[in-house]
């Protein structure tokens, strides 16, 4: 599974500085997402759509228009997406009560282990403020993506509150390791193909998706609900 910035033009798969850092580089993180999301899939278990279980949400629960977003934390396009329409969105439809919002971190393979490292330092945060540290951490990407993880995530967790020796604990602990493996399979049940994706209700729209386009999706799913 690829995001569109991981091709280039020509159709080749481009070399990314992130896809060269191993588990082991960040604090000693084990290959347990890899494995279990390929047997998980294999078998064809993961959830088929609706709620997942350790869902990040904003907004109404009660909401009619559910709007869901499979992203990666190393896809240039989803950081794009959450520094320039992001605050938007929220403004318009979450802080209004429109929709209820979920993030769903999406990995772009074993390698990508800014999206996975950044998924468990936001849960050990808390859930007060995962979307704050998701935030700072797509704000920091090309840092991370150029220069290696290991000082952004440090820098995010100290400002968040958490210590070099708890983060370590926090990217080591297999129990969440194997949670956050369980959520991924929910992109591949749904047949997530590119990053950013998003589903307002029934409706899929791939790519960086501009604000009058989340709106026309969100009267035809407002109007489809009543």
């Amino acid at each position: 599974m690829l995001s569109r910035d991981a091709m280039n033009s020509s159709g080749q798969r481009e070399n990314h500085p992130m896809r060269t850092i191993n588990r082991r580089t960040v604090f000693g993180m084990t290959t347990l997402v890899a494995t279990a999301i390929a047997s998980l899939a294999l078998a064809g278990c993961g959830p088929k759509g609706g709620t997942v279980e350790g869902d990040m949400t904003l907004g109404n629960p009660a909401a009619k228009v559910k709007v869901i977003e499979y992203a990666s934390l190393s896809c240039i396009h989803c950081a794009t997406w959450n520094k320039e329409v992001f605050p938007a969105f929220k403004k318009k439809y979450i802080d209004t009560g429109k929709v209820q919002y979920t993030f769903r971190p999406f990995q772009l393979g074993p390698q990508d282990t800014y999206t996975a490292a950044s998924d468990l330092l936001g849960r050990c945060v808390g859930k007060d403020k995962y979307f704050t540290v998701i935030d700072a951490l797509f704000h920091s990407q090309e840092e991370a993506l150029t220069g290696g993880p290991r000082d952004v995530l440090l820098r995010v967790a100290r400002t968040a509150g958490l210590s070099e020796q708890q983060v370590s604990t926090c990217l080591g602990d297999e129990k969440a390791v194997l949670a956050q493996s369980e959520r991924f399979t929910a992109g591949l049940a749904k047949e997530v193909q590119a990053t950013p994706t998003f589903f307002i209700n029934d409706q899929k729209l791939e790519s960086q998706v501009p604000l009058t386009e989340i709106d026309k999706a969100y009267e035809a799913a407002l109007a489809k609900a009543k």
